[in-house]
């Protein structure tokens, strides 16, 4: 949680994948940026889509469209990455579109429905309620873990 969850406001990086709003901790983000040139990694899963060499660094580029199951459309360019700290390792977010950093308050959160089904359940801590839309928040402690669960199967 972030510094501001003891006050009971929460901040969120917020992106979206097709119509679907996404948020993860804003505490947990170290930047976003435009799409980077991703070196391809042989009989990696289809969700891995390379490395990316963020000035020295090595993040892992994640397809999360893939690994959430969720439909391609013609229109899906992911263009934009968020690129985070997890463990000490980076990871680099394929997104659609980047938006706010938004302050949500804690009474607003409410744990996943029922009615989320499949892959992206697993990868979900919960959701908030704003007026416009829901943002479900990823969890990305459980991406990290199925990362290297994948990985280590390989």
């Amino acid at each position: 949680m972030s510094a501001t969850a003891s006050s009971g406001i929460r901040q969120l990086t917020t992106f979206s994948l097709g119509d679907f709003q996404y948020g993860i901790d804003v505490m947990r983000v170290q930047e976003v940026t435009n799409s980077l040139p991703v070196t391809q990694i042989p009989i990696a899963p289809d969700y891995v889509k390379g490395l990316i060499n963020l000035r020295g660094q090595i993040a892992t580029g994640i397809g999360l469209n893939e690994l959430f199951g969720l439909a391609r459309t013609e229109k899906d360019t992911s263009k934009m990455t968020v690129i985070c700290k997890v463990d000490g390792s980076l990871l680099s977010l394929f997104v659609d579109t980047i938006g706010d950093v938004i302050e949500i308050p804690d009474a607003d959160y409410e744990p996943i429905p029922d009615t989320i089904q499949g892959p992206i359940r697993k990868f979900m801590t919960g959701v908030y309620k704003t007026k416009g839309s829901i943002i479900s928040i990823v969890d990305l402690d459980k991406l990290a873990s199925e990362l290297n669960q994948t990985l280590e199967k390989q």
